[in-house]
């Protein structure tokens, strides 16, 4: 029976794979990264090896069961891959949707256990909440987390220690749409998402999964990128050994 199951899951793969062609944005390469205390995102830290017109999607702050699922089909339709920095306590309350996300094709890290902010909390509290998201990844995946963002961008130290010591990537950004407002539109995030690509030109964007506008927004923003000629290109990591 499992076998089965297998099989079929290969077939919709393969079904999925199929569909995708040139009037969808897709996934124009994947770029594998060693399991190491590699510090990316040009904000703060070092880019991505991304040539101009080349993007990097990445979402905050879910699994939402309400926003999620939207996002994937959104993802889905346009044969596009991205990385998702979860929650842990969203993980623990979802961990089917938290799996669903790897099934499908895309990366995941963590982004705090509860999102708080980091540098308001004793060393001793932001390595508690380090261990407890950590905790929530390897239970819904079987393997350790092989990047972190922090919440809200905020770094610490303490933390950025603790990420290098373990070999966990820091993953900041390059470009935001600013998109947590719960009363934005479908035009303002389109606006503002190619303002920042007119300003940068290529990089890592952040956007939010647990977001409704987002969510609702998604194709449309996706459809700003095939317009504008942009390319998507998927991170990964090394499996972890």
């Amino acid at each position: 029976m499992r076998f089965i199951a297998l099989i079929l899951a290969a077939i919709a793969v393969h079904a999925s794979a199929a569909e995708c062609g040139p009037d969808q944005l897709n996934t124009a390469r994947t770029i594998t990264l060693k399991r190491e205390g590699a510090l990316y995102g040009a904000q703060q830290h070092t880019a991505l090896p991304l040539a101009k017109g080349e993007v990097v999607l990445t979402f905050d702050d879910g699994p939402s069961a309400d926003n999620t699922p939207l996002v994937l089909k959104a993802l889905a339709d346009q044969c596009a891959k991205a990385t998702f920095f979860l929650i842990g306590e969203h993980i623990v309350q979802q961990p089917d949707l938290a799996r669903r996300l790897i099934r499908e094709g895309h990366s995941a890290g963590i982004h705090s256990n509860t999102h708080p902010h980091l540098a308001s909390m004793t060393a001793e509290q932001q390595l508690d909440d380090l261990k407890l998201s950590r905790a929530a990844y390897k239970t819904a995946f079987g393997v350790e987390t092989p990047a972190y963002r922090f919440p809200y961008l905020e770094e610490t130290p303490t933390l950025l220690e603790a990420l290098k010591r373990d070999n966990i990537t820091v993953a900041s950004i390059d470009m935001g749409i600013n998109d947590w407002i719960p009363e934005d539109t479908t035009a303002i995030l389109a606006q503002r998402l190619t303002e920042s690509l007119d300003k940068n030109g290529r990089g890592i964007i952040l956007m939010h999964d647990a977001n409704g506008p987002t969510a609702q927004a998604l194709p449309t923003l996706l459809k700003v990128l095939k317009d504008k000629g942009y390319k998507v290109v998927h991170l990964e990591w090394e499996a972890a050994r």
